[in-house]
């Protein structure tokens, strides 16, 4: 996959995002829906709560290829990670990440038989970072116009490999 410094940077880019899109196949869809990263840091798997009787776990159950996208558009940093999506119950990673937030959508508390975590070990992504100002990125387009070339609109990365 890919070293602990690119996963501290990909930590550094989805962290003050919060929130995914995850996608899932339904038959010949695919589905997305947000989900919100409860965890603290990052090393290579994402960490959801989920209602393990929902539509979401039964896709995942019959098909574990997942994708998870990012996207700041107000600082231009997109995330895209590819992965093996497994819901679980698991009572210690459910109490290590249980908060308030969680509460709302689980009535009954984290006892409830219903709460479990959804777990996606990436294996695969892309990146992209275009965070330079608009003065900076419109000096590039107009630049690589006049040279007839494609302008350098910041850095992106694709990582990882297939299962």
């Amino acid at each position: 996959m890919s070293s602990p410094e690119h996963k501290q940077k990909i930590w550094q880019m989805i962290k003050g995002i919060g929130t995914g899109m995850l996608s899932t196949r339904h038959g010949d869809d695919l589905l997305s829906r947000p989900m919100t990263l409860v965890q603290d840091e990052y090393d290579g798997t994402l960490w959801f709560f989920t209602d393990l009787d929902s539509d979401k776990v039964f896709e995942v159950e019959g098909d574990n290829d997942v994708n998870v996208s990012f996207s700041d558009p107000a600082n231009d940093v997109y995330v895209s990670l590819t992965g093996i999506g497994k819901p679980i119950k698991d009572k210690a990673l459910i109490d290590k990440y249980w908060n308030g937030f969680v509460g709302v959508w689980f009535p009954e508390g984290k006892d409830s038989p219903n709460v479990g975590m959804l777990e996606i070990k990436v294996n695969k992504g892309e990146h992209w970072d275009s965070s330079s100002s608009k003065m900076v990125k419109s000096y590039k387009m107009a630049k690589a116009k006049l040279k007839g070339e494609m302008p350098d609109m910041g850095e992106h990365e694709t990582f990882g490999s297939s299962k």
